[in-house]
């Protein structure tokens, strides 16, 4: 028993080959709540937070479904066992919200969003984010909900059956990028390379310039 939790009773366990993984029939048959519109959710996580292929977005939804806490990382390329995942989890929900653990059942869902390459199908890697998810979700007090990827293909819900072509792991590229402007010309890098320094030039808004081009 940990934090009130039967760590017995969980059915998520070890994988033949030693690691915490659940595959999809069993993440299906354990009937995770349906997003009510995945398509919009999608899109509001991918425009906060923008991710590539390696990002993981953790997202809490309260009982209205709206979006009240979510943060992304890049998990190191060799973690692949679930528990280390579901540490990561973990870590990241104590960060941006409360538990609910003295509550008498999960008053908010806890969502996973994870952007990689490949194809749109379930993964072995997949299956240990599930494994992570059920079980971070149950020690912060959350209710488990569904498991979302990105992959070039599109967005899909695992489990469910639901999908769209867009947000996709690449449409981070299509984000505000400021870098270009931002840049200073050659000279100036020259004289801040040699001690000196830079300031950004002022940019000016679109709009009162095309009014006074229109004069």
């Amino acid at each position: 028993m940990i934090n009130g939790i039967d760590r017995g009773q969980n059915p998520f366990t070890r994988s033949a080959e030693g690691r915490r993984n659940l595959d999809l029939e069993s993440w299906t048959a354990s009937g995770v709540p349906l997003l009510r519109d995945p398509r919009e959710f999608v899109t509001e996580l991918h425009q906060r937070h923008l991710p590539q292929p390696g990002t993981v977005v953790i997202s809490v939804l309260d009982g209205l479904h709206r979006v009240t806490a979510s943060a992304s990382f890049t998990p190191r390329p060799h973690v692949r066992d679930g528990w280390q995942h579901r540490n990561a989890l973990l870590a990241h929900l104590r960060q941006v919200t409360p538990h609910d653990l003295r509550r008498a059942a999960p008053a908010r869902t806890a969502i996973l969003l994870r952007c990689r390459d490949g194809a749109p199908g379930w993964t072995e890697q997949d299956g240990a984010w599930m494994w992570a998810l059920r079980d971070a979700a149950a020690l912060h007090g959350l209710r488990c909900g569904s498991y979302l990827t990105l992959t070039p293909g599109g967005w899909q819900s695992l489990g469910d059956g639901r999908s769209g072509r867009s947000p996709h792991s690449g449409s981070w590229a299509d984000g505000p990028v400021h870098t270009v402007t931002e840049l200073p010309p050659r000279s100036a890098r020259e004289e801040r390379a040699a001690g000196g320094s830079w300031e950004p030039a002022k940019v000016a808004p679109i709009e009162p310039a095309r009014r006074a081009a229109a004069r």
